[in-house]
């Protein structure tokens, strides 16, 4: 008979060079924010700083507004997106994309969603830079997210990737602070990138 898993109230409780699965996941009751990818842990930076949370919340007031009443969700984190894998019963990979629209109502139950959201959207963070560019980047486009947005909030450069027929990423010239974000996936989303980018100098 299979002994039942307890949960894990601390973080050190669990081995950072393990392989964790979804299940697992669930069981974990402590503070920090983490992201499984691949069964690997990744601790999540402490909190935002504040360039990224202005950053994020002109971005999810933007895309909110061109979906209200429209048939797609937007869901900003801490939201959680499984990623399963086909072949594998287990899901390893759990992230919590900065903001993320879902089309398909099928994909979301209680727990957030499971499959690939049509749109992503990271905004890199010090410290979490190589996970968004490499790890992120290979299990979107492995999962079959069609569009995936990589804002950068120090360069004020947005990177946009497309999926295209044969599940490949393919990058557009990437946008500057002087241009205007266009979605190829929803027609009509255009952001004025200068509007995300304006942050006004902290004391």
């Amino acid at each position: 008979m299979e002994t039942a898993k307890v949960p894990i109230t601390d973080i050190s409780q669990l081995d950072p060079e393990g392989k964790y699965t979804y299940a697992d996941y669930l069981l974990w009751k402590f503070k920090e924010r983490v992201e499984l990818i691949r069964g690997r842990l990744f601790k999540m930076t402490p909190a935002p700083n504040t360039v990224h949370q202005r950053i994020s919340l002109e971005l999810i007031r933007r895309v909110g507004n061109f979906f209200y009443k429209k048939p797609c969700q937007v869901f900003p984190a801490p939201f959680d997106v499984r990623l399963p894998k086909k072949g594998q019963p287990e899901i390893y990979t759990v992230v919590q994309p900065d903001l993320c629209v879902v089309c398909d109502a099928g994909k979301l139950d209680e727990k957030g969603c499971a499959g690939a959201p049509d749109l992503v959207v990271e905004i890199l963070s010090p410290g979490n830079t190589h996970r968004e560019m490499r790890e992120k980047y290979e299990v979107y486009e492995e999962a079959g997210v069609k569009e995936y947005w990589l804002v950068n909030p120090w360069d004020k450069i947005v990177l946009i990737y497309i999926l295209n027929e044969a599940g490949i990423f393919i990058g557009l010239q990437p946008l500057t602070e002087a241009q205007d974000l266009e979605s190829r996936l929803f027609p009509g989303l255009k952001i004025p990138l200068k509007e995300v980018f304006e942050i006004p100098d902290l004391q």
